[in-house]
């Protein structure tokens, strides 16, 4: 009796849940579709796709994304590393650290990087490029905390010592270790902070509004204030990114996964 009353309660739970979640996304999904009165059409998504802006934003931000990426991996990897090989007692250091993202609202980070490089010595927002670099390094910081613990998790779930160990018998240098035996075990692991930074930064508004990129984010904004349809519609169109990229993560480490157990 009890298990049958415990599986009720979990089964309610989880159609309490899947409600809560599901029944938003399908009435945003629902209004998407109604802008022509009377009858269900997509011309708020051909709308949306047609307008030069929404391509503009969207490459913006894939770009910054991926250079966020990359930076974040070539920072995290290589500092997660030492700190496992050489000074483990750092690790809660590191995890304090890393958190601060969390706790500092975004506004008050993006006016700290606007006073501090928008004037001597360093006046990074006089022209576009500068402005990236500053964009793609607050990402960078924004996007920390699911790098740092993606990599962490990765790192602590293979015997670092023994590998480098291992590999340095071999005759490998610190760069050979790191490239081609850390890396290889890392990658599930640096695929999961990649895909969860992807995420945060294409969605990220308070950077990209402050410093006047053309980012998706703020092209989002811009659009709920003038039209009710099309925001719906970008709404939708930002979940199945979102999905899109949850799904990719939970596949490529299922097949990861299997890879390791099997040999194959």
């Amino acid at each position: 009796m009890n298990a049958r009353r415990t599986n009720w309660w979990a089964i309610f739970w989880v159609v309490i849940a899947f409600l809560y979640f599901f029944l938003p996304m399908y009435g945003t999904l629902d209004f998407s579709l109604r802008m022509q009165r009377g009858e269900i059409s997509l011309l708020a998504y051909e709308i949306v796709f047609a307008d030069p802006r929404f391509w503009q934003g969207f490459q913006y931000s894939t770009l910054m994304a991926l250079i966020t990426i990359v930076i974040s991996t070539l920072i995290f990897v290589p500092t997660v590393y030492w700190m496992y090989l050489r000074v483990p007692q750092a690790r809660p250091v590191m995890e304090i650290i890393t958190i601060l993202p969390f706790i500092i609202p975004a506004i008050v980070y993006v006016f700290g990087l606007i006073r501090t490089f928008s004037r001597p010595p360093f006046q990074l927002t006089l022209s576009t490029v500068t402005t990236d670099m500053l964009i793609v390094a607050g990402y960078v910081v924004i996007s920390m905390p699911f790098m740092f613990r993606a990599i962490d998790v990765g790192m602590r779930a293979i015997d670092v010592r023994t590998l480098t160990e291992a590999a340095q018998s071999l005759g490998s240098n610190w760069f050979q270790v790191l490239a081609f035996v850390i890396v290889p075990n890392l990658r599930i692991a640096i695929l999961s902070g990649a895909l969860i930074s992807f995420a945060t930064v294409m969605g990220e508004l308070i950077l990209a509004s402050f410093l006047v990129r053309p980012a998706l984010a703020p092209y989002m904004a811009l659009l709920g204030l003038t039209k009710a349809y099309e925001p719906a519609a970008l709404a939708i169109i930002s979940y199945a990114l979102t999905w899109f990229s949850l799904g990719l993560l939970q596949l490529i480490s299922r097949g990861g996964t299997t890879r390791q157990i099997t040999g194959r």
